[in-house]
């Protein structure tokens, strides 16, 4: 998988930002969870959210959209197979945990 390539422009010259990789997760993580409304449009939640003890899953970052629909952001330093599993699991989590969710947001905007 190519790297996706980012540029800065000044007037009319275009130059290209190089790219390095964050060591660890947890400091992208803490850039993003920043940023997150900023970036993404997406209001903070949380970060480490666990989601219990039959789950047993801690999600990176919670948020909610412009729509008020739970947005879920995993940080992978690598390709991995299980990402699309952990995504289902999620899935599955926010299902069952909707009233929760709805709590968490009152509790933190309102």
């Amino acid at each position: 998988m190519s790297d996706l390539k980012l540029f800065r422009t000044a007037k009319t010259s275009v130059t290209e930002v190089q790219s390095k990789s964050i060591e660890l997760e947890r400091s992208l993580q803490s850039v993003i969870e920043s940023n997150l409304e900023t970036m993404l449009g997406v209001r903070f939640l949380g970060s480490e959210y666990a989601t219990g003890k039959t789950h047993g899953g801690r999600i990176d970052t919670l948020g909610i959209d412009e729509n008020s629909c739970p947005v879920i952001i995993e940080y992978k330093r690598a390709l991995n197979e299980n990402v699309i599993n952990q995504g289902l699991f999620y899935l599955d989590w926010l299902l069952d945990h909707k009233a929760e969710i709805k709590l968490l947001v009152l509790d933190k905007h309102g």
